[in-house]
This record gives structure tokens, C-alpha cells and sequence, in this order.
């Protein structure tokens, strides 16, 4: 799905897994006065054996074996790409969040520049199709006029910084971000962007299916402006043109691999450095229009890319330009207009990229994006009404034996150096647990949502959020901070912080249950846990310090050594065949399937902390308390996804599909093979010893 591209987060966090709910833009709360309505929820059992396959090989296919059952009948429903347990507890949250909102929509008594009126206004104006048809892309002339008004070089730059601010990225992301050296220090960023399809690969690549996909673009681009009156001629026109200016940048552009170096991404330039770097664009002027003119120092993490974009201000005609920017404009601002518009924009982007069969339905899309636009103010509200103080306590104790469990493997590594290790326990003692939702809420007062247009709060929403990050450079880091909103149903580790993270959202089944027993906990929200722990010592996380500092903590020696050892998850994931001759990317995926390893190691020594004195045989559902665990750990992964969109994670998702983080990781860990005695060599999924990743 598309977001505003401000990328606060490209290098610093490692999300637990691709899917997120939220779409659109990018006070304490006392918690003794919560409502725990816990008691009102339906149980879930803890492992329901009508959603495993038991007539599978564990050996030949434990995901089919643990979710064959779910799988069948969980088919993926017409308005999504893929259905999985991410999904399902969304759809869940999205029921809860409908009622806190709609019921804000229909408070008319709501104080003016109050959280309530803004969520409930800006829902409202979604929900008004009468209005958003009538209006059409009307409420982009403005920006158009300017447009077409361009003659210079410079003139482009101020109208395109104009677009810039309300509506994305055209050409570069710029945005506050924490000093890869100096995690005290806010400073500005530029990420590589300016691109119509998801990824630079899509342009570059010659096979049959990106040709497809190159030509239905450039006529999807056609379509979109025949909607606003455009004529077809002009129309394919702009999208020659347009689709040339994208091109010169993708070639320019890393590709996602490239992306993962982040010793190669830090070049930090004083502001004067950079106009020196790059002399077409004017720099102190445009960090001037942005209302950033407190930057001195940008971190330019792709060097060659910027380059290339300098020389094209040169090189490419004006007139193109502004094709390339009209195209941007229209293609930002697409999702919110009108149905035609709308339409069009998901039959390319989400029906012919993904496979997905079915809009969703227009709640469910301006509650997303309610919820992303004033994410907080609707999270204080959420975490109120269904997150209960007990969950967050378990959690709490759930950490500590994690900690506790990791800490022992580190001491007992015999790969490892005391020098190394010394520094790795300091690094995890220092790392910081935040769950559940922030302890100071994000203040929206300067966020103006009215009942004017859908388009226009989206426009001034997403002007709020690139303010509100690039106000953060030159000021001292704000460590109370959350990079995802409590609703969300996802986790992650920020190495600039050295912290982890665990939104009210995912704290659900299967990947958290108050009614479940240990084994089923640990192995999934106790693997998601240690999952992100883990991050901080995986092939990009262990390049930080105990300060989030990006600081060469190892020895030669070790380095070299967990090098040597990561080489048999790449190989391994590499072997997984996902649609005919499409391979799963062992080295794109290597930091998220070393912290699955990780996880899998860590929680699993947690649990037998905490079954210390208990009995380990006594058998739940028939399955022993080890079994359980290890199918906690495969239900969290249980999705079904159509061949489109699976061929595009596979392309552009740095995490392994479920189905292989499951088959891939487990059969690496030895007390799996304990468990499932059944499962013997000669088996597809079988790794002998000396095969096996030893990492953490």
C-alpha cells in the first residue's frame, strides 16, 4: 500500500514483518482509570488443532503440517492481496477503531481543534463521497496552475518544493533522522525516491513480466490523466516523458540489497558540502521553504543517486520536468479524490501489481487513514478502551526472562571473544523495552482538519507530519518517542535508539493470549520478543553500540567468524523455491531470518526459565510443552497470499514469506527435532548438524 513518503524510519528500524495496517499520511495517559474489557472478549484457544493439517509430514512441510488447516478455510478475501494472522487481527482492530471514530464523526458538540473534532472531521470529509465526486481534482488546480507556470530551473525547484511539502517525495526524501555516530544528534536525511513503481528493479529489468509491467504503467499513467480532462494525446505525452525523468532515476538508484550496507549509506555533509556536492539545487533556499533552516548537516545515504539527480536538473528539458511533477502531484493525491480516479489508481497499483480482486470498502480506507493521519490521538482512545494494565505486566515479565535467557547465551558462545562479549551483554543490559503505547502523547494542535475536502485535511495532514519530523533536527532526541502508532499490529528495533518496541495491536492471538498457556506465548509473542532483540546484534544491528551509535564493537576475529555463520541462513534461504524458478533472497533477507533464528534460540531458553519446577511432559491438546511451543511459533506466520503479491515481496521485502520462516528457521534449531522425534533425516526439510546456523 502506498504511504506519504517521509521515511523516518528507512534506516534506523527493522519491522517485524512487511504487512501494516495504516495507510494514508504517515499528555500521558493514566492507566489506573483504563477500561479493562478483557472479560468481555471472546477466548481464544491457545492452539486449535482444527487449524493444523495433521495428515502433513512435519518433516516435509511443518507450515502446511501446523496451518494446514487454517489455510483451507481462511481463503484470501477478494479485497486483499494476501490473509494471514497479521491480517486477521487488523480486521479485528478495525471494527474497534471504526467505533471510536465514527462515534467522534457524529459528535457534534465536539470542541473546535480538539482531538475528537479533528478525528471526527477528517472521517467525516472521507466518508462525504457526494462531496469528494463534486469536487473531483479540483483541489489540485492550484498546484497545476503553478505547474504550468514553471520557465526555469529554479522555478521548478520552488514549485516542486511546494508539492513536496504536502504530498511526499518527488525526487529525494528529506527528513529528520538520529546521526549514525552521534545518537545525541538530530539531523536532516536524503533517501533516493522520485519513483512511480514500488522498486528501481521494475525499470531496469528486460524479462517478459517486467516489460508488462513498464507498458501498464505508462498506459495507467495515460488513463489517470484522460480523467481529469487531459486529451489522450497529451496524456501520452506526459507519460513518454515522465516515465524517461523515472527511468534516469531508478538506474541511479540502489537496489534493495545495496540498501542494507549501512556503513556504505552514512555520508554526513555540512549544508555548504552539499551544495557544493550537488550545485543545481539550492539548497539553503529549499531547507528555507521547508521551514527547516536550522539544518547544518544531512546524511546523504544515496551518494550516486543525488549525484545523478544534479546532473539531470541540467540535462533534462523543463518542459519534461514538469510532466514528471504534474504526474506526481496527480499520482499522490490519487487515493483521495474521486471514485474514477480512486478506481483507476487501485487497478494498477493493487489488481494488476498484486492480485488483489477487490477494493476495500470505503470505510475500511478513510479509517485507515484517519487512524495513520492522527495516529496517536486515536491510539490514546484505543489503548483506553482495549488494552488491559494486566497485558502490559506480562509482557513486562515476558522481557525479563528473554533478557535473562539471551544474556546466558552470550556468556556460554564459544565463537566468541570476552572482548566481544563484554560489549554485547553491555549492549543488551541498555536496551529499552517500550510497550504498549507511548508514556507522552503526540500534541495535533497544530494540525488544522476542517469540512471543506477529504483531499485538502490529507494535504494539510501530510504538511503536519513533515513538519513535525523535520522540527526534530537540531533539538536533543526525544527518547520517549514512538515510531509506530499504539493500533498498529506490528513490532520493531531501532538501532539508532537501541530500544524495542511492542504496539497495543499485535499484544493479541495468536501472537499474545492472556488465556494461553506459556509454551504457546513464547512461542510467539516470546519469539517476537526475542525476534527484535535479536535485531540488535543481526548482520546490520550488530554495526551500532550500546548507545546506538554506529561503532565497530568486534574483534577481527569474531567478525569474521559471524560472517562465516550467516552464510548457511543465506544458503538456506536461498534454496527455497517460491513460485517456479523465483528464489526466496538469502542475503535481502538475511538480518530478518538471523533475528527469527535468534528469536527462535532465545525464547525458547526463556520458556524453560519459566517452567523451571513445572511438569515438561504434561501434554496440552496433545502436544508436550516443547511441541507448543513450536507450533505457537508456526500459527504467528499461517497466511495464504496471491502469486502477484508474493513474487513482489520476494522482490522487495527484506523478510522471508511465512511460509519459509517457518520452514526455514525451525529446522535449524536442535530441541525441534527433540520434540518432533518423527522428523528424521531423509526428510525434505531435514538439516543435518553441521548444516545447521549456530549463531545466538
Amino acid at each position: 500500500m502506498q504511504k506519504i513518503k517521509i521515511p523516518l524510519f528507512l534506516i534506523a528500524i527493522s519491522y517485524l514483518f512487511s504487512f501494516t495496517m495504516l495507510n494514508g499520511c504517515g499528555g500521558s495517559s493514566d492507566k489506573k482509570n483504563s477500561t479493562d474489557d478483557s472479560k468481555d472478549k471472546k477466548k481464544v484457544l491457545a492452539l486449535d488443532t482444527k487449524n493444523m493439517d495433521l495428515t502433513a509430514k512435519p518433516g516435509d512441510d511443518f507450515f502446511q503440517y501446523a496451518n494446514g488447516g487454517w489455510l483451507k478455510n481462511n481463503p484470501i478475501p477478494a479485497e486483499k492481496s494476501s490473509f494471514g494472522a497479521f491480517h486477521q487481527i487488523n480486521e479485528d482492530n478495525l471494527v474497534a477503531l471504526r467505533e471510536i471514530v465514527e462515534s467522534a464523526a457524529k459528535d457534534s458538540s465536539a470542541q473546535k481543534g480538539s482531538n475528537k473534532q479533528k478525528i471526527g472531521d477528517l472521517y467525516a470529509t472521507g466518508m462525504d463521497s457526494a462531496k469528494i465526486e463534486k469536487d473531483g481534482a479540483s483541489v489540485l488546480t492550484e498546484y497545476f496552475e503553478k505547474i504550468n507556470a514553471i520557465k526555469t530551473v529554479a522555478d521548478f525547484q520552488k514549485v516542486s518544493t511546494e508539492v513536496w511539502v504536502v504530498l511526499g517525495s518527488p525526487m529525494f526524501a528529506f527528513y529528520s533522522t538520529l546521526d549514525a555516530k552521534n545518537s545525541e544528534s538530530v539531523i536532516a536525511g536524503i533517501w533516493q525516491s522520485g519513483l512511480g513503481l514500488p522498486d528501481r528493479d521494475d525499470y531496469i529489468n528486460t524479462d517478459e513480466k517486467s516489460k508488462q509491467t513498464q507498458a501498464e504503467y505508462q498506459k495507467h499513467i495515460v488513463k489517470m490523466f484522460e480523467l481529469i480532462g487531459t486529451k489522450k494525446e497529451e496524456a501520452e505525452k506526459i507519460a513518454q516523458k515522465t516515465y524517461a525523468v523515472e527511468l534516469q532515476l531508478a538506474k541511479a538508484s540502489n537496489t534493495m540489497l545495496e540498501n542494507r550496507d549501512v556503513v556504505k549509506l552514512y555520508n554526513k555533509k555540512t549544508i555548504e558540502e552539499l551544495q557544493k556536492f550537488a550545485p543545481n539545487w539550492d539548497w539553503k533556499a529549499f531547507i528555507t521553504e521547508i521551514g527547516c533552516p536550522q539544518a547544518k548537516e544531512v546524511d546523504v545515504a544515496q551518494v550516486k543517486f543525488l549525484s545523478e539527480f544534479n546532473k539531470m536538473l541540467k540535462s533534462v528539458n523543463i518542459e519534461d520536468w514538469k510532466m514528471y511533477l504534474r504526474w506526481n502531484l496527480l499520482n499522490g493525491a490519487a487515493g483521495y479524490l474521486n471514485n474514477a480516479l480512486v478506481e483507476q489508481n487501485f487497478n494498477f497499483y493493487n489488481k494488476f501489481l498484486s492480485g488483489q480482486e477487490k477494493m476495500s470498502p470505503r470505510w475500511k480506507r478513510v479509517l485507515q487513514t484517519t487512524s495513520a493521519c492522527l495516529g496517536e490521538a486515536i491510539g490514546q482512545l484505543y489503548v483506553e478502551k482495549h488494552f488491559p494494565p494486566a497485558a502490559k505486566e506480562r509482557m513486562i515479565a515476558l522481557v525479563s526472562n528473554i533478557r535473562k535467557a539471551l544474556k546466558v547465551r552470550i556468556e556460554n558462545l564459544k565463537w566468541m571473544s570476552d572482548a566481544t562479549k563484554k560489549e554485547a551483554l553491555i549492549k543488551l543490559e541498555k536496551i529499552t523495552v517500550k510497550v504498549g503505547y507511548p508514556d507522552k502523547w503526540r500534541d495535533y494542535s497544530a494540525l488544522e482538519i476542517k469540512k471543506d475536502a477529504y483531499a485538502l485535511n490529507i494535504l494539510r495532514a501530510s504538511k503536519f507530519a513533515l513538519q513535525f519530523s523535520l522540527s526534530k533536527i537540531g533539538k536533543p532526541v526525544d527518547r520517549t518517542e514512538w515510531g509506530m502508532n499504539p493500533q498498529e499490529v506490528n513490532a520493531y528495533y531501532d538501532a539508532s535508539k537501541n530500544e524495542i518496541v511492542f504496539p497495543a495491536g499485535i499484544l493479541q492471538p495468536p501472537f499474545f493470549n492472556m488465556d494461553a498457556d506459556d509454551p504457546i506465548n513464547y512461542g510467539g509473542i516470546g519469539v517476537v520478543i526475542a525476534h527484535e532483540i535479536t535485531h540488535g546484534f543481526d548482520d546490520q544491528g550488530r554495526m551500532y553500540d550500546k548507545d546506538g551509535n554506529m561503532k565497530d564493537w568486534w574483534t577481527k576475529q569474531d567478525a569474521e567468524e559471524f560472517n562465516k555463520r550467516t552464510k548457511s541462513l543465506v544458503n538456506l534461504f536461498s534454496s527455497f523455491t517460491v513460485l517456479d524458478s523465483l528464489h526466496v533472497n538469502g542475503e535481502l533477507t538475511l538480518g530478518e531470518n538471523i533475528a527469527d533464528n535468534g528469536g527462535l534460540n532465545v525464547s525458547y531458553d526463556a520458556l524453560q526459565i519459566a517452567l523451571a519446577g513445572k511438569d515438561k511432559s504434561a501434554k496440552i491438546d496433545g502436544f508436550t510443552p516443547d511441541q507448543r511451543f513450536f507450533l505457537g511459533y508456526a500459527q504467528i506466520w499461517r497466511i495464504n497470499i496471491r502469486d502477484k503479491a508474493l513474487a513482489r515481496q520476494v522482490k522487495e521485502d527484506v523478510h522471508s514469506p511465512g511460509k519459509f520462516r517457518v520452514n526455514g528457521s525451525l529446522f535449524n534449531h536442535p530441541k525441534f527435532y527433540e520434540s518432533f522425534s518423527e522428523i528424521k533425516e531423509g526428510d525434505k526439510l531435514y538439516l543435518k548438524p553441521e548444516n545447521r546456523a549456530d549463531i545466538w
